[in-house]
């Protein structure tokens, strides 16, 4: 069946590429204005803009697909470009957080009608079944890596906070999207009610610890700064049965970035601001409206209480590009459309590099960095996306989309795709296309709980209802 339709796939991106260069010259047929839209607006894509996003999509999902444990469903921490080898089924290493962006992805491709239903089931029961009984786990948090087919700890990695969190956000989603099915919400109560957020905590009164070893136990690194950290205090603020009190919530430190007369809080890897964010819908969501429209223009509240987290990932994502076509008179490689950069491989191994003014910058472009603000800002990283893969095509794109990672100048180009970077790339583009991860989500009762008692009450209160996607159709909400 994947074969047939990986031919397709192939077809369609010679489609897609020829329209592509017509397509520089007239733009993307993202409508502009307001950078954070109220909601139920959505941007509206042309047909040539959902044929590429549609390409990329469907590639990322065959990665979740085929790189998975038959029989535990855990997913390959990383797999390569060209798809399955003999080399690449020697003692496949899983990654939890990889394994929360497949059940994700399995949502999207069921909706897509990419698979089918049962199809979908199957796997996302043979997922949970793994990890509500088999499973090695610790207060109900998992381990960072285990091997994917008998599930044992890897590489004497961590029980870990962040990456339990992203694997619980993927099982929530699967429990709304296939809500009918009663052994699917049961398993999915069970993983998530069994998770002992305050023992994370290890005593500390705000802020959870990064993991914990068998060996050393805690570690000593706490979730004290701005990161992908939203997501694990929704979680343990919402949990119906082992909540953290709620006054954690923006106890943890801001650092301000200026770059390029954009003013915004982070400074690490671009996912930062996007991995909360692939699931929690941020977009009608402040504790006080801003006064103006344009979030660059402002510096952010020195609150975290008072945070427009989206309108901060969408400052951060236009600094990443500005930054980046700063240096192109240095790096000839990065120009307003090849742009980006995230934690990902480089020539010299894998680096946690973000912008800006990182020492380690080479040259290098990681796609999934502009791939996973698609839903933040598509009038640029549609075109980043577009001009990758005209100017590069099939030295950098392939079975599961885009390598992770590639160098302009000096030729190189990564032999992987990474499970999570081709998570947020299909996570990111399909919020964008349809808001589907985000309305599956948010429908479970812990996030919306959490965020309304930590004051980020939805300033719509009837968001739209999205309609089930349907391949080449242009986003659209129904009212």
């Amino acid at each position: 069946m994947f074969c047939a339709e990986f031919c397709a796939s192939w077809r369609l991106y010679g489609r897609v590429v020829g329209g592509l260069a017509l397509a520089l010259s007239i733009g993307t047929g993202v409508v502009h204005g307001a950078e954070r839209p109220a909601i139920p607006n959505t941007p509206t894509l042309s047909k040539i803009d959902v044929d590429l996003l549609d390409d990329i999509s469907r590639r990322s999902f065959h990665y979740f697909w085929e790189q998975a444990s038959p029989r535990t469903g855990l997913v390959f921490d990383r797999a390569v470009t060209i798809g399955k080898t003999e080399d690449d089924r020697q003692n496949p290493v899983a990654s939890v957080a990889a394994t929360g962006f497949g059940l994700a992805a399995v949502c999207i491709a069921q909706d897509h009608r990419w698979i089918g239903r049962e199809a979908a089931r199957e796997r996302v029961v043979t997922t949970l079944r793994f990890l509500a009984h088999e499973s090695p786990q610790e207060h109900g948090w998992f381990y960072h890596f285990l091997d994917a087919d008998s599930g044992v700890r890897a590489w004497h990695s961590e029980v870990s906070s962040i990456d339990t969190a992203l694997l619980l956000a993927g099982v929530l989603t699967v429990r709304q999207c296939l809500e009918d099915d009663p052994e699917i919400v049961n398993l999915a109560n069970t993983i998530y009610a069994r998770v002992d957020f305050p023992w994370m905590m290890d005593g500390n009164s705000t802020h959870f610890s990064h993991g914990w070893t068998p060996e050393n136990g805690f570690l000593p690194y706490r979730w004290d700064t701005y990161s992908e950290l939203l997501i694990l205090y929704v979680l343990g603020i919402g949990s119906p049965t082992h909540p953290i009190p709620v006054d954690t919530w923006g106890t943890w430190k801001l650092p301000v970035v200026e770059s390029g007369g954009n003013t915004y809080i982070g400074g690490g890897p671009l996912f930062i601001h996007q991995y909360s964010q692939a699931w929690l819908d941020l977009r009608d969501r402040a504790r006080a409206a801003p006064s103006v429209t344009e979030p660059s223009a402002r510096a952010p509240s020195s609150s975290p209480l008072s945070v427009d987290y989206y309108a901060n990932s969408v400052t951060a994502t236009r600094a990443q590009r500005a930054y980046f076509i700063s240096l192109s008179s240095h790096f000839k490689g990065y120009s307003p459309d090849v742009w980006g950069i995230t934690a990902s491989d480089s020539a010299k191994g894998y680096t946690d590099w973000g912008a800006p003014d990182h020492p380690r910058i080479d040259g290098t472009v990681v796609p999934s960095a502009a791939a996973g603000s698609l839903m933040f800002t598509p009038d640029i990283c549609i075109p980043a996306m577009r001009t990758m893969l005209l100017k590069y095509g099939k030295s950098i794109y392939g079975r599961y989309g885009f390598a992770d990672a590639f160098n302009p100048e000096s030729g190189w180009v990564s032999p992987y795709v990474i499970g999570i970077d081709a998570g947020i790339t299909l996570l990111s583009a399909e919020n964008l296309r349809t808001g589907r991860v985000w309305h599956w989500f948010m429908a479970n009762a812990a996030p919306e709980h959490a965020l309304d008692l930590v004051g980020l009450k939805r300033l719509n209160p009837e968001p739209a209802k999205i309609d089930r996607a349907t391949p080449g159709d242009s986003v659209r909400t129904i009212q």
